[in-house]
């Protein structure tokens, strides 16, 4: 049985709380002091990590629609997308503002040099804002072909954002690898679009 519209509305409501929800227990664990004795780095982590789930999740979408025969999944593809894009910048924000600090922002330059994951880190961002900033339908008809690619970039987000957490663990822990390997997964079904790129270059 497909879903329904009026299913898939429901299912967005869902999507939103799910992405919504978190932030609001981040502002609660925060207040009450919730967190280890590095709140700072226990905020990135946090955020950095529900930015990689909605990645996922937005990879999934178009597998997801195919292979359960569900197209009208396709419709929260732009929501997820978005608060990946979301979840990122709080990421970016809380590096900046609790482990560098407002008055120490110039050190951002520097940092990317001697911290080559966080140059990873901050091309994923990015490429999120120009996808973010062209996921509605006026720029999709705006850029015609181009908005597809452009949008497979998000591709590379999927390479470089596990990457960039992997490199920035200072310990061993199964929990980046988990991420590596989803989004190893979710690109490799993908593959006869790779291959169809790569016949063509």
């Amino acid at each position: 049985m497909r879903l329904t519209a009026k299913q898939i509305t429901w299912l967005k409501v869902a999507l939103h709380l799910a992405a919504f929800l978190p932030f609001v227990w981040l502002i609660y664990a925060a207040s009450q002091g919730l967190f280890s004795a590095d709140p700072a780095k226990d905020i990135q982590h946090f955020t950095g990590r529900m930015a990689l789930k909605l990645l996922l999740a937005t990879l999934l979408v178009t597998p997801l629609a195919r292979y359960a025969k569900q197209p009208l999944l396709i419709r929260t593809r732009r929501l997820l997308g978005i608060w990946c894009f979301a979840w990122a910048t709080l990421h970016l924000i809380s590096y900046s503002l609790l482990e560098l600090g407002i008055n120490n922002l110039g050190l951002l330059g520097q940092e990317l040099v001697t911290r080559p994951y966080l140059l990873l880190g901050i091309i994923s961002w990015l490429v999120l804002l120009a996808l973010a900033a062209t996921s509605t339908q006026s720029a999709q008809r705006k850029l015609g072909p181009r908005w597809q690619k452009l949008h497979n970039f998000v591709y590379l987000v999927a390479i470089l954002a596990p990457v960039h957490y992997l490199w920035s663990v200072k310990i061993i822990s199964p929990q980046p690898l988990l991420y590596a390997l989803g989004a190893f997964i979710l690109l490799a079904l993908r593959y006869k679009k790779f291959r169809r790129w790569w016949a063509r270059s």
